[in-house]
């Protein structure tokens, strides 16, 4: 029985092995990062919550926030510019009958606009939207605000509106290519989920065991009749001896010693008969329990061979992207309420399989020359196909070590992909020279990116001082006020207010390159470049941001707007150290 015990425990070992094999997983259009993180802690009031997906979610995607006290406090969402996300997400597609990983590096947000902070509390972000193949795509994210409780804007009411019911299924879904990926970095990618084998997958491994396991009770019952019946047999020939024997002695013995004989006889036979199936059942039931094992597990591999083979975790080819989901390129702020997402760029020379190569680092003072440059891919070519983003192709913006020295410049590009643009630097030092701009190659997603490079103006250079921080700012006739205050690892609204100098009233506001404004912050020290937009429309004559500042520094904001045709610069000092 012992042998008996420890085989039956090792088929359930073998069960629990089995059953406790993980189920692979598939992902598809998922929620990638949002700012505030998750389970972050939020000190200041946010204008907005971004929720960033690794593809673009559909107009009709429906999002709520809800207040400690059990209100909702959203106030409308929008579609964000695309930006890279902090880590890339793996997810799978099926082509070809098999399941191919896309590893995703950029996050496409929706901006959830957040009305007021009625109290300090947990605040819930629920989110219901649907991926480009009509899979369901919801969840909840929740963070924790301790800042001060503000009030709703003055005939704002919330909303009730719920998710629309296309949005849980795949009716009304027409599948798609997958959204528009980043190439991948050059390090390892993160694990991922594996395809998820579906119901007919499961089906098969029942089948197949259930087969196994009858061909199993089949062995077990012809072991039990070859174990038994020779034993039988020769039980049989015994009781047949015993009773010739019987009969030639009966002559000589009693009745009495004859039936005495007989039942001996037949006890012994007995005896030999339970002894025989003793011995069958020693040897067939850790056969049948062994037998049981092999079908469970041979059952499990046949069925698991139906499923999708998992494949390895390898960077898959950029994905083109109708142009509708790439938006309008550069990175907008979108700050966390906790540990910031959105860093700074533009303090590499090469990032997202693209390096910035420029045909000279230095220049005389006061001269002027035809800055030449060339945006490298990973195959050693020069780029040449780049998307058009707020009326150009490419960004030149030019900021001294020092924080000064602001330009904007728009080189153009020859055939062969050198940029030119004329650049002049009236004094010596050292500048950081941006390229701001969009890659769209011909296989694959575009690319937004702002890359860096030293460039060096010999001479003694002054020493840089930064100015001390303001509200205002002077920009030749205009003066700009600046309303709100950026703070770190936040997302605040700021609000930038443009009058003619002595003159009531706001100035008539113009677009320049496809905005009403636009505002660039720079750090001190590594000098990380933060590009943000405003809001589409004016906010009651007013240039709003949303501006996100990655983390405690000093910075330098340039703001530009065009007023009678003419372009204006403001600058301001943000000491947020």
């Amino acid at each position: 029985m012992g042998s008996v015990r420890r085989t039956f425990l090792a088929l359930l070992a073998a069960v629990a092995v089995v059953f406790a094999v993980p189920t692979p997983a598939l992902a598809h259009g998922t929620l990638a990062m949002s700012t505030p993180a998750n389970n972050a802690t939020v000190t200041a009031p946010l204008g907005s919550v971004e929720l960033y997906f690794t593809e673009q979610v559909p107009d009709n995607a429906w999002f709520a926030v809800t207040a400690p006290n059990g209100g909702r406090v959203d106030n409308g969402w929008e579609h964000a510019s695309p930006r890279p996300l902090d880590k890339p997400v793996t997810e799978y597609f099926m082509a070809n009958g098999k399941f191919e990983p896309k590893q995703y590096t950029t996050g496409y947000p929706a901006r959830v606009n957040v009305a007021h902070f009625p109290a300090a509390g947990e605040y819930k972000v629920d989110y219901q939207s649907q991926a480009s193949d009509g899979d369901s795509v919801h969840g909840t994210l929740t963070f924790k605000y301790t800042g001060p409780a503000t009030t709703a804007p003055a005939g704002w009411t919330p909303p009730t509106g719920q998710a629309d019911p296309a949005l849980t299924g795949k009716q009304g879904a027409a599948p798609s290519a997958a959204a528009a990926v980043l190439p991948p970095p050059s390090s390892s990618p993160p694990a991922a989920a594996l395809p998820k084998g579906d119901d007919s997958n499961l089906l098969g491994w029942l089948g197949a065991g259930a087969v196994a396991v009858a061909l199993a009770g089949v062995v077990i019952w012809r072991l039990r009749v070859a174990s038994a019946g020779p034993q039988i047999k020769t039980a049989a020939g015994r009781t047949a001896a015993g009773k010739a024997a019987a009969g030639k002695a009966a002559a000589g013995r009693t009745a009495a010693e004859r039936t005495a004989a007989g039942r001996t006889a037949a006890e012994r036979t007995a005896a030999g008969r339970t002894a025989a199936e003793r011995t069958a059942a020693g040897r067939v039931v850790p056969i049948a329990v062994g037998a049981v094992v092999v079908a469970l597990i041979g059952g499990y591999a046949l069925g698991r061979s139906t499923a999708p083979e998992p494949l390895p975790v390898t960077p898959a080819p950029p994905v083109v992207a109708p142009a509708a989901l790439i938006g309008p390129g550069h990175r907008h702020g979108g700050g966390d309420g906790g540990a910031a997402s959105v860093d700074a760029s533009g303090t590499t020379v090469s990032a997202g399989g693209y390096t910035l190569q420029p045909v000279r680092r230095s220049q005389a003072a006061g001269s002027t020359v035809d800055y030449a440059f060339r945006i490298v891919g990973a195959d050693r070519q020069p780029a040449t196909r780049f998307a058009v983003v707020h009326d150009k192709a490419l960004h030149l913006v030019v900021v001294g070590r020092g924080l000064d020295g602001f330009q904007h410049l728009h080189p153009t590009m020859s055939p062969d992909g050198l940029w030119t643009a004329p650049l002049k630097l009236p004094r010596p030092g050292a500048y950081r020279v941006f390229a701001d701009f969009t890659v769209a190659p011909t296989e694959g997603a575009d690319v937004p990116l702002v890359l860096g490079i030293d460039h060096q103006v010999p001479g003694a250079a002054p020493e840089p001082t930064l100015p001390a921080p303001r509200a205002d700012s002077e920009a030749g006739p205009f003066t700009v006020t600046m309303e709100g205050t950026p703070a770190p690892g936040a997302t605040v609204p700021v609000l930038f207010r443009v009058a003619r100098t002595g003159a009531p009233g706001p100035a008539t506001l113009e677009r320049y390159l496809g905005s009403y404004g636009h505002l660039v912050v720079v750090r001190e020290g590594d000098l990380g470049y933060v590009h943000v937009h405003p809001d589409a429309d004016l906010a009651d004559g007013a240039i709003k941001f949303a501006v996100s500042i990655p983390g405690a520094a000093r910075y330098r904001a340039f703001l530009e707007f065009q007023v009678a045709g003419q372009v204006h610069r403001a600058e301001f000092t943000l000491d947020l150290s």
